[in-house]
């Protein structure tokens, strides 16, 4: 149990920080580029996703914890972390390339790649830990109403 809550403990300090360091990207241009955009009605407020984001950056890594904590020596173990951290640099790949390079089209591409790994990364978590991957359902149903954002935005603005 105490090897448990170590990993834990360090996985969500991980995703906290690539999170963090995703957001540096982002307020680069939140509050100029961005509010210039033509948005979908269904566009959240932007006081909404830093809350929303540190919730999901949490839950992840509770959910990574959990299948490391399982051992690594395992082959299905390493597998699913191997998505999971994949999929974590693509989260932050698509901030640097939507906001940082203010580029939806390319953001577009990072999140569908980005989705694709995430559903990889629960089918994997699955196999180890049925809450783990529950854990990341949250996630995954964001990210694919941001990939719809993200559609839209292209859509409006391209």
């Amino acid at each position: 149990m105490k090897k448990r809550i170590i990993y834990i403990t360090l996985s969500v300090l991980v995703c906290l920080a690539i999170g963090f360091l995703a957001s540096i990207a982002t307020q680069s241009s939140v509050n100029d580029w961005y509010v210039t955009l033509n948005k979908p009605s269904f566009t959240p407020p932007n006081y909404l996703f830093a809350p929303v984001w540190t919730a999901l950056y949490i839950m992840m890594g509770v959910a990574a914890g959990i299948v490391w904590s399982k051992g690594y020596h395992h082959i299905w173990v390493k597998t699913a972390l191997y998505h999971f951290v994949f999929q974590l640099l693509l989260n932050a790949l698509w901030s640097i390339v939507f906001f940082g390079l203010k580029n939806p089209l390319g953001g577009m591409v990072v999140i569908l790649v980005l989705l694709t790994m995430i559903i990889l990364t629960i089918k994997w978590f699955r196999v180890i830990s049925k809450p783990a991957a529950l854990l990341m359902v949250p996630y995954v149903l964001w990210v694919a109403f941001a990939s719809a954002l993200n559609y839209k935005i292209w859509e409006l603005n391209g």
